[in-house]
């Protein structure tokens, strides 16, 4: 099973191949995806992504996987969230999230089992 495409990325609107919504922030595995809802986790820019937000892509058995800051790079990641990554022997790259969009797509065309947590406005 491959992941899915990003195939739009405006401020504040991300879509998803093969879902017909429009997501604010997401996470992407492959064979899915769904609405990254920070309220779970109780997530703020500042600390950042933390273990728990990844967690669940992680579990989707990704090599790599693409964590997006934002248009102007305002969600911060911690060291902690990349330590984390790493030890499952995950291979992580933390960009602006338009950045991150592009090298995760490329991922995919090349066949990588790739995840990603990808915020679309600041």
């Amino acid at each position: 099973m491959s992941s899915p495409e990003i195939v739009s990325l405006f401020w504040g609107q991300m879509k998803v191949e093969g879902s017909t919504k429009t997501y604010k922030d997401c996470k992407v595995w492959p064979g899915g995806s769904r609405a990254w809802d920070w309220r779970e986790t109780g997530t703020e820019h500042s600390p950042g992504v933390q273990p728990a937000d990844v967690e669940e892509v992680v579990k989707k058995g990704v090599q790599t996987l693409v964590i997006g800051r934002g248009m102007s790079e305002a969600l911060k990641v911690p060291p902690s969230t990349v330590e984390y990554l790493e030890k499952q022997g995950i291979d992580v790259r933390v960009l602006q999230t338009q950045q991150a969009v592009k090298e995760y797509n490329a991922l995919v065309a090349q066949g990588v089992r790739v995840g990603g947590v990808f915020h679309s406005t600041c």
